[in-house]
């Protein structure tokens, strides 16, 4: 069976999960702490990073990205990327733009320092990045309420690569109660369809034990 090492939490490892079960194909989930570096990971990734997909044939991809440009390429038929050259260019910018800059403005100075330090020991939370975080996701709701405004997706028409990079993060923040949902209507809107799709309700039913989500977290209408 096709097998994701993944970490709840991870969301890397949220944003793969999505893509699989969009493109309908079956998988099973191993839980990896990466900062355990366990051997037999390390193999599989010497980056030491989750997520790490292996086929049923035993191929391993590493790295999101080259493991969600597999997935387009070996499973064309439900494209996350979309047919035109214009829209497939502007799903790859918003990709990057959530994976890179989201994740360093907002999700690593939330999750990484609530989260990750905790699970890691790798210290204690920084008040400083948490309260940088909680005010550079103002700025990333505002953008995503602007798309919303002129798209039916994030990138266009069709649902995309884009909004799924998005909402990994988003959810992956959610689940600390630090998303501003009622000071930003159209972002909360673009999340809630995100999270009722069939494909993103399993993200939902994650946790972490010891640390549960808030109320509103799995429940589709907020």
């Amino acid at each position: 069976m096709r097998t994701l090492f993944h970490h709840p939490l991870s969301p890397f490892s949220r944003k793969v999960r999505v893509a699989l079960a969009e493109k309908r194909l079956d998988f099973d989930l191993v839980v990896e702490k990466p900062w355990e570096r366990r051997e037999e990971f390390m193999l599989m990734n010497p980056a030491g990073e989750v997520p790490v997909l292996v086929e049923d044939d035993g191929t391993a991809i590493a790295e999101q990205g080259a493991i969600c440009e597999y997935l387009e390429d070996a499973y064309p038929t439900a494209t996350l990327l979309g047919s035109e050259v214009a829209l497939r260019a502007e799903v790859r910018r918003l990709v990057g733009w959530f994976d890179v800059k989201f994740k360093a403005e907002v999700t690593d100075l939330l999750v990484g320092e609530k989260l990750f330090k905790r699970f890691s020991g790798q210290g204690t939370p920084q008040a400083q990045s948490i309260r940088a975080g909680l005010a550079n996701i103002h700025y990333h709701l505002d953008y995503i309420g602007w798309l919303c405004e002129r798209r039916t997706w994030l990138a266009g028409d069709q649902f995309s690569w884009a909004d799924i990079a998005a909402a990994a993060q988003l959810s992956s923040i959610d689940y600390l109660g630090d998303v501003p949902w009622d000071d930003h209507p159209e972002a909360k809107n673009f999340y809630a369809r995100v999270k009722s799709r069939p494909s993103f309700r399993p993200i939902l039913a994650d946790h972490q034990p010891g640390l549960p989500p808030p109320k509103h977290y799995a429940d589709l209408d907020f």
